[in-house]
């Protein structure tokens, strides 16, 4: 994930000083210039405590045991976040995505004669599914290597005399196999997912960090905290379940926790000293693609594994007032999170 950060401020940094789709920025006076940088300041603080709360929230209440996995209402909460995911993936990024690299700025370019928003998103889309799959596949067969050959010396010993015993052994080790490679499954969609939100959270703090209008950052600041809020519950979800040692949880709770303040320091420093023009050429190349990619990320984990997973399970299936509160949950987030897209 650092290494991500490194990619994205290489990235941004080669749209210093290019060419302008415009012929100069508007002028801003020291005083205007003095409250916005204060004002950027400001939301560093204020993103920072939102986004730490927001993900903190859902690894805290997994100590509280109505929110423990068996309860029913931990169908709700996973559903509410999951919707959260997927409505950032469709309403807020993916639209920014298509509004970049559709800019009359890039006519003259192949990025404005091909659909390249959707064409990384699908492959970013296709590239978390194989990620998804080879890794999941890999720690599969790490495991049914381990274990094969001592399951087979226990069959081949006790078959004449215990065959009873052989079917309860194998169906015991084919119990944990299946738990082990489903929480292996949730650690992979958690840090997936994870590069999906960052990569977005430190472009949106780019956004702001480089802005310069007082009127602009002000509605941005109250929008974007709700918005780092509700990702992160949507992330600490997936971190929760993903039960991981108590360090590796801290680690991607801070690390999301970070991006959007960090993004918001790259902004302020280019647009102070480093020449950045954000109506640039290559400034709308690369954060269009960049924000395609990250659609195409949460998009397919939201759907794949996060919905298709538990709407697919026969305990929600089963009942149908589990059902309809899961889906009205899952309303709930996308809904909530599609009513910050009027601001942010």
């Amino acid at each position: 994930m650092l290494r991500i950060c490194v990619v994205l401020i290489i990235c941004l940094h080669m749209c210093c000083a290019s060419s302008d789709c415009t012929s100069h920025d508007d002028p801003v006076s020291q005083d205007e210039a003095e409250k916005a940088t204060k004002l950027k300041l400001g939301s560093i603080a204020l993103l920072l405590v939102a986004g730490g709360v927001g993900v903190s929230l859902p690894l805290i209440g997994k100590r509280i045991p109505a929110l423990q996995p068996e309860n029913d209402i931990f169908f709700m909460v996973k559903a509410f976040a999951a919707g959260v995911i997927l409505c950032t993936g469709f309403v807020h990024i993916l639209p920014d995505a298509f509004e970049r690299l559709s800019s009359p700025c890039l006519e003259d370019t192949t990025a404005g004669k091909f659909p390249f928003a959707g064409f990384v998103a699908m492959l970013s889309a296709m590239g978390t599914l194989m990620i998804d799959t080879f890794a999941t596949g890999y720690y599969k067969r790490q495991h049914f290597s381990n274990n094969h050959g001592s399951k087979q010396v226990n069959v081949v010993v006790d078959e004449e005399e215990h065959a009873g015993h052989v079917h309860i052994h194998t169906h015991a080790s084919h119990g944990h196999t299946h738990g082990s490679t489903e929480l292996i499954r949730r650690r992979i969609v958690s840090q997936v997912l994870e590069i999906g939100i960052v990569v977005h959270s430190v472009i949106i703090g780019i956004s702001l960090g480089a802005s310069q209008s007082i009127d602009t950052i002000k509605p941005l600041m109250a929008a974007l905290s709700f918005h780092q809020f509700f990702e992160g519950l949507g992330l600490g979800g997936c971190i929760s379940l993903a039960d991981m040692k108590s360090k590796s949880t801290v680690l991607m709770a801070t690390f999301f926790s970070v991006t959007a303040p960090l993004g918001i320091g790259i902004g302020l420093g280019m647009s102070s000293g480093l020449g950045y023009r954000k109506e640039s050429k290559e400034a709308i190349m690369v954060e269009g693609m960049l924000n395609a990619a990250s659609a195409g990320i949460l998009i397919y984990m939201s759907l794949v594994d996060l919905l298709a997973t538990d709407f697919m399970n026969p305990r929600l299936q089963s009942n149908l007032w589990l059902h309809l509160a899961a889906y009205l949950s899952l309303v709930l987030g996308a809904g909530s999170m599609s009513l910050l897209a009027i601001w942010a």
